[in-house]
């Protein structure tokens, strides 16, 4: 059996998302993905002044993204563009710390609500939205498309920040 100091977890570290972080950014944002936003997209994003981001990293893999969200407040909503955790941090809270930030932000910046959208089919990231209090409040029917032509229904959720 192991020492639990040898089971423990990586520590994490999270951080407003920055230029320096965009090709970490966007190689996660790849494993996900398809298509996959590049490093310039999201530049580009992050120029706008409504837009905002956070990545986690783990202490021991510096020059690795564990994970990332990205989102835009305007007027009184905030929406998250993406988010995704690295699958081999997936487990650790990552999900939640990253969203939790993102909320956060959003009400510092005046928002009142937060919308996303998230595949139908995605029960890991629809259980973790659940646990933070978003509700779904539409459909898009046929939404994503998958490399292999298929398509799913996108849900659109809804979480006050009040």
């Amino acid at each position: 059996m192991l020492p639990s100091f040898l089971k423990r977890p990586p520590d994490f570290d999270l951080f407003p998302l920055e230029d320096e972080h965009l090709t970490l950014a966007a190689d996660l944002h790849r494993k996900w993905f398809s298509p996959s936003w590049s490093a310039g997209e999201f530049r580009k994003l992050l120029a706008q002044n409504p837009v905002y981001g956070h990545i986690v990293r783990a202490n021991r893999r510096a020059s690795e993204a564990a994970g990332f969200v990205l989102a835009r407040s305007v007027d009184d909503e905030s929406e998250i563009l993406t988010i995704c955790v690295d699958r081999q941090f997936s487990r650790n809270g990552l999900g939640w710390r990253l969203m939790v930030a993102a909320m956060q932000e959003a009400r510092a910046r005046g928002a009142q609500a937060m919308l996303l959208e998230v595949s139908a089919e995605n029960a890991a990231a629809l259980s973790l939205y659940g646990r933070l209090g978003f509700v779904e409040v539409g459909r898009r029917k046929a939404y994503y498309t998958h490399d292999d032509g298929t398509r799913t229904t996108a849900l659109v959720m809804r979480r006050e920040l009040g």
